[in-house]
């Protein structure tokens, strides 16, 4: 069966938010980055820098199922999509935390400043050691699995640690969204007008982290090419300047080999759930339908033809509704009754 004829038709986006990049900016321009309380844990890595993991601050049963949120580039667990989880998983009574990635964390007062990390290193899309680290000291705490949920960047990761690990009794089920399965492919169809716009931005936050390292570590600054980094304009000049010479790759290239999730999907062996949309402007279509073709029988797709990257936002009335999330935390409320049940 091919991708068309599985298109789902659970998502209907609200009618006065229909184009693709409206959908994609709604929520960030009118959503609260503080829908949920949280309280934050800081956890050390194996190599000594230190791992701010939020947990949701809200009563739950000490049994209830655990789900580990990763978030998108240039995220954190105050991006209103991961509050928005959050919140759903709340309501469904599950315990909740959000990893914040390596530089990503929020200071608790400002907002819009990260915290910077403590190792001449940052995060990136095939990373997969810190949640590696992070979910099987949750599980060893629990004494159980856990849940996950990955967002853009957040899910190509989630992703390929699971199909790293196929087996492995950490991650009991997964969901993600918006996940740009091909990192190269990506690149290449946000390189053009008006998609680039969204990379600029990315690109002159990331060029910041650099900018930040360089300064504090003479290893970072002997491998990052500064210069290249500030001139750079996509994905893939940013990543070849930095990205890739300060995690060991030979340039993005080989990041991009190494990192993308698709050659991954074929490994997976618990329940998975990945949505997309079709008219995602950081995710050609091809990608999407590539995955679907060589996902293993444990990965289930829900393809809408609209809803933006990391949008999704239908309407009840006038009010908006967030499809995508409900439907991630749904997903997995089911696994947990499924495998309770056997």
């Amino acid at each position: 069966m091919n991708l068309d004829q599985e298109i789902r038709s659970g998502f209907a986006p609200a009618g006065w938010l229909r184009g693709r990049h409206a959908q994609t900016v709604w929520g960030r321009l009118t959503r609260s980055q503080r829908q949920v309380a949280m309280r934050r844990e800081a956890l050390t890595a194996p190599d000594g820098d230190t791992l701010f993991v939020d947990h949701l601050d809200a009563p739950a049963a000490p049994n209830a199922p655990f789900l580990l949120v990763l978030h998108g580039l240039e995220g954190s667990s105050n991006s209103v999509y991961a509050q928005g989880i959050l919140a759903f998983a709340a309501r469904a009574g599950f315990r909740a935390a959000v990893l914040n990635f390596r530089f990503c964390a929020r200071d608790p007062v400002d907002l819009h400043r990260c915290i910077p990390n403590e190792r001449p290193r940052l995060y990136h899309s095939g990373e997969t050691s810190d949640f590696d680290f992070v979910a099987r000291m949750l599980a060893a705490r629990l004494g159980r699995p856990l849940l996950a949920v990955g967002v853009s960047l957040g899910g190509n990761v989630l992703l390929k640690w699971l199909g790293e690990n196929a087996g492995d009794p950490t991650v009991a089920a997964a969901a993600t969204l918006s996940v740009p399965y091909d990192l190269a492919e990506g690149d290449r169809y946000m390189a053009s007008f008006p998609a680039n716009l969204y990379v600029r931005s990315f690109v002159k936050t990331l060029t910041a982290k650099a900018e930040n390292l360089a300064r504090r570590f003479p290893e970072a600054a002997e491998r990052i090419d500064l210069s290249r980094a500030r001139r750079a304009f996509t994905f893939r000049e940013f990543d070849d300047a930095a990205t890739a010479p300060l995690h060991g790759f030979t340039g993005a290239d080989d990041y991009y080999a190494h990192s993308s999730s698709l050659p991954f999907l074929a490994r997976i062996t618990v329940p998975t759930l990945c949505i997309s949309a079709l008219d995602d402007p950081f995710v050609p279509p091809d990608c999407v339908a590539r995955a679907r073709g060589t996902a293993s029988a444990a990965v289930s797709f829900d393809v809408t033809e609209l809803g933006g990257h990391v949008g999704f936002v239908g309407a009840h009335g006038w009010k908006p509704v967030y499809w995508a999330e409900e439907r991630l935390v749904d997903f997995l409320a089911r696994q947990t009754l499924s495998a309770a049940s056997r």
